[in-house]
């Protein structure tokens, strides 16, 4: 299982703010907003984007959208959708010891 974040800034300011927060995952920059246009996260008139998680497995296949996302309890959020995805999860400390199909995960709840 892969995660990363999305976000309209530029990769400079990505980058600072990831380092800030000591992220152990990308934050990948759309500053053209073409992406966020095209997963219809921008807000009509004023093309700020939306908070949304996108499920995507690993065909490419859409498996859900969270589009009420609250930062403060996302990282179990996150879990319980993997869970009902049927994405299995991976102890703490066998993140890398999985049978590399992709479908193993960390526990987001960090």
């Amino acid at each position: 299982m892969a995660y990363f974040a999305a976000s309209t800034d530029d990769p400079k300011t990505n980058r600072k703010f990831a380092e800030s927060l000591k992220l152990d995952y990308p934050i990948l920059s759309d500053p053209d907003k073409k992406v966020g246009k095209a997963y219809g996260v921008l807000i009509p008139l004023i093309g700020l984007p939306r908070r949304w998680t996108f499920f995507i497995d690993r065909e490419g296949i859409l498996r859900h959208i969270e589009k009420s996302v609250d930062a403060a309890a996302h990282g179990a959020q996150v879990v319980k959708k993997l869970e009902e995805l049927g994405v299995p999860q991976v102890e703490k400390g066998d993140e890398g010891k999985g049978d590399g199909s992709g479908e193993d995960r960390k526990d987001a709840e960090k």
